[in-house]
């Protein structure tokens, strides 16, 4: 161990140098070409500060017992997990990080207690990473449980959710005054903070549908930065406050963005019960006409005479892990001559980002993927669009039924395109509860079955 003189010394540069690569690591995420480097310009950012930290140390037994612990645990989870289980697993980090937060504030109040001394303020920062921390850990467990098909994806609201939500954080609120007031005495309020912000979290995810699941985990990420942070003004630790300040406010940004590409408030994410409903139309004036299907031969024809073609992947490629199989379809239509493109929604998925990451795991190059905005314009130009698993990010009626859930929602306009093919299992409503008009539109043809399968058939054909 340094000595108390010598430590801030060392430690002071070294958390600015690590902040620096922290933000600099940020930066380098916003753009496919450079987030590979940017994540290990973050990571020997935090190399560098967990070891900052550790000079300070002085027994280092718990401390090497947690590191063997979750360096296995991180190694086997890094093997055994498919990038199709992506979104699962960092519900499982945010949920991890907020109940880590949570410990450190209750290991930290019985330290002060030991000594007969807990001052105002700190109850007051413990608190707060406690009912944050154990929000985000038992809400990211629920958001998984919905993600892994544990829970049901649908959301789960019960009469007077709003009020009794509310009712619930202010039970929180005002037991965590109590603990203000008295912390010495009033051991039993923080635990009573502890319970409820563990039933808050259950009680506001439970309550958001899987279709919102992008929003929620984003929001989580944000959750626990913020944990982190309270958690560094317990600990009086000034890299933990920097870092969790800084993974809360890219949370919220992110956050706001998919708000954004979905048309809506964070309030009514949350507080809507957006997708609760089982029927196949909420709202809007209803879906009518045939629907017409193709085969996987038929779909052969008519992709190999196409100058131009379009992938538009949702979940059901990632329920499909048909990844590779899209990727190898349009290798061989590009030996054809075709220009292959691939159209990226914003909420695409079940996690920010989830169909970029399916798409770089199959080695899809970077330049072929367009976001919508970039895809529209153009989508005219296109001789067929491919729809894998997408449902309400290509619903027409975002544009013009003004009574549909999804009215004003920006969709890629996949209607657009010459003809379309549409690769689903079944014509089951999206996450809005509400059929998909594409469907019956006299351009779009229905290509049913296993969508890893119908590309095999198609590869088969090219082939032969």
């Amino acid at each position: 161990m340094i000595s108390q003189e010598i430590l801030p010394l060392i430690q002071q540069p070294a958390y600015m140098v690590a902040v620096a690569l922290f933000i600099f690591g940020l930066k380098m995420m916003s753009s496919p070409a450079t987030a590979r480097r940017g994540n290990m310009l973050s990571a020997v950012g935090m190399l560098l500060a967990i070891v900052a930290t550790l000079l300070g140390v002085i027994e280092f037994s718990w401390i090497l017992i947690g590191f063997v612990i979750g360096a296995l645990v991180g190694a086997v989870t890094a093997r055994l997990v498919s990038m199709t289980q992506m979104p699962e697993m960092v519900a499982l980090f945010n949920g991890f990080g907020g109940l880590a937060s949570l410990l450190v504030g209750l290991a930290d109040y019985h330290q002060k207690l030991d000594i007969g001394l807990v001052p105002t303020y700190d109850a007051v920062v413990i608190s707060l990473a406690v009912l944050i921390g154990g929000v985000t850990f038992s809400g990211s467990i629920v958001a998984w449980g919905k993600l892994s098909g544990v829970m049901g994806d649908k959301a789960v609201a019960l009469p007077g959710q709003n009020i009794i939500s509310f009712i619930i954080l202010a039970a929180a609120i005002a037991s965590a005054v109590l603990f203000f007031i008295n912390p010495a005495g009033n051991l039993w309020a923080l635990y009573t903070v502890v319970v409820i912000s563990l039933l808050l979290g259950v009680f506001a995810v439970n309550a958001i549908g899987g279709g919102d699941m992008p929003v929620v985990i984003s929001l989580l990420n944000s959750y626990s930065g913020m944990a982190a942070a309270a958690a560094g003004f317990v600990t009086q630790n000034q890299m933990l406050i920097a870092t969790g300040a800084l993974v809360g406010a890219s949370g919220l940004i992110l956050t706001a963005i998919m708000c954004k590409a979905m048309n809506r408030s964070l309030i009514n994410v949350l507080f809507s019960a957006f997708g609760s409903s089982d029927a196949t139309t909420v709202g809007g004036k209803g879906v009518e006409g045939e629907v017409k299907s193709l085969s996987p031969q038929d779909a052969y024809y008519v992709l190999e005479a196409a100058s131009s073609v379009v992938f538009v992947p949702g979940y059901g490629m990632a329920v499909a892990q048909a990844q590779h199989v899209v990727k190898e379809l349009a290798g061989l239509l590009e030996e054809n001559g075709t220009e292959v493109y691939y159209a990226i929604h914003p909420v695409a998925g079940r996690m920010p980002g989830h169909m970029n990451v399916l798409l770089a795991e199959a080695d899809v190059p970077y330049d072929k993927l367009y976001e919508m905005d970039a895809i529209n314009p153009i989508m005219p130009n296109m001789d067929v669009a491919v729809v894998i698993g997408a449902n309400d990010v290509v619903n027409p009626a975002a544009r013009h039924d003004k009574g549909s859930p999804i009215y004003g929602m920006p969709i890629i306009d996949v209607d657009k395109a010459k003809t379309v093919f549409v690769l689903k299992r079944s014509m089951a409503a999206g996450f809005a509860g509400i059929q998909n008009e594409l469907f019956f539109y006299p351009n779009t043809r229905m290509v049913f079955g296993d969508a890893k399968q119908t590309f095999q058939a198609l590869i088969a054909a090219f082939k032969d």
